[in-house]
């Protein structure tokens, strides 16, 4: 049995793909919806063009995400409208011409019907299987497991020199305002016109000179100035707190995305576990005989090395619950 590859789920989590050239239904012309509460936008030769038909579209060209409301009286759902109507008009006259008659045709459509019927069955499980329990069961869970850390607010004036920074921190304590100082002397430029403010953070994400500088330090204090990356640093502490968790809401996406996988994988991981499978072919079949190769102890180009890069981690990272913190 050939093992899962968990990295071949990533395609199957939109859940529905696009298929760029459907083939025209013939026969006579079906008027019932497909799918409740949809509405027949346009008309090609009399046949009906559905919501449905444009929003997918939308969605596989990732104009909107799945589940958002796509208004038809908005400007961009009129041009998705348009490039729907151009793709029936192309396979109307694809088929006038024979083209869905031939070998490769018949394959590339039947490759289709099986990836939107599997894509079908993904969603039927998907939503069966994950509601608003499962959603709060989940985060609560990931709650009691993650150990919250202490987070600082604090501003930040970066200078080149240890000389700079020391005559900063005179004018500070003749009363000068940290935020105008920041304007006027800071290197940051992601923080210095905002009064060098960085916001909440942990120190584990900022580099070690934070922790050590910040370690004693409480709210109101001026800490500094301390070598850091790029120059010599002087921050302001305006709030010491335990790190906020994430809210339910704010969770949700991430939790719906590993319940998700989580069902696919399992729907997978039983399908292939029930299938008799082999793989038979080796190298590329439908490589040019006479093509010259490459000797295997050549340079990786940087198409190759890009194909033999690991998964990303945001792929790697779908097989784990969600972090509420």
């Amino acid at each position: 049995m050939i093992a899962l590859d968990i990295r071949r789920l990533a395609p199957l989590l939109g859940l529905i793909a696009a298929l760029g050239l459907a083939a025209c239904q013939g026969g006579d012309r079906d008027e019932r919806p497909p799918q409740p509460g949809d509405v027949i936008v346009a008309r090609v030769d009399g046949d009906p063009v559905w919501a449905s038909d444009v929003k997918r579209e939308a969605v596989a060209q990732g104009l909107i995400g799945e589940g958002e409301p796509f208004d038809p009286a908005t400007d961009l759902f009129r041009r998705v409208l348009d490039e729907v109507i151009d793709q029936e008009l192309l396979a109307r006259e694809a088929e006038r011409r024979g083209l869905d008659d031939s070998p490769l045709a018949r394959q590339r459509l039947e490759a289709a019907r099986k990836r939107i019927l599997g894509d079908m069955l993904v969603e039927t499980v998907v939503d069966d299987a994950i509601s608003e329990r499962a959603i709060e069961e989940l985060y609560q869970e990931q709650r009691r497991l993650t150990e919250q850390s202490e987070e600082f607010r604090a501003r930040m004036i970066l200078v080149r020199t240890r000389e700079e920074a020391e005559a900063v921190m005179t004018l500070l304590a003749n009363g000068a305002s940290f935020e105008a100082l920041a304007a006027e002397r800071s290197i940051d430029e992601s923080t210095r016109f905002n009064g060098g403010d960085l916001d909440y953070f942990t120190v584990d994400t900022m580099p070690p000179a934070f922790g050590a500088a910040l370690r004693e330090a409480r709210a109101g204090d001026t800490v500094g100035p301390f070598q850091a990356e790029g120059g010599w640093a002087i921050l302001r502490v305006e709030d010491r707190r335990q790190e906020q968790p994430l809210s339910l809401e704010q969770a949700r996406p991430q939790i719906l995305r590993f319940l998700t996988y989580d069902q696919v994988r399992q729907l997978l991981e039983r399908l292939r576990g029930r299938a008799e499978i082999e793989i038979v072919a080796e190298g590329d079949p439908l490589a040019v005989p006479d093509a010259p190769r490459e000797p295997a102890s050549a340079p990786a180009t940087s198409e190759t090395a890009a194909s033999e890069t690991p998964a990303s981690a945001t792929e790697g990272e779908a097989d784990q619950p969600p972090a509420a913190q």
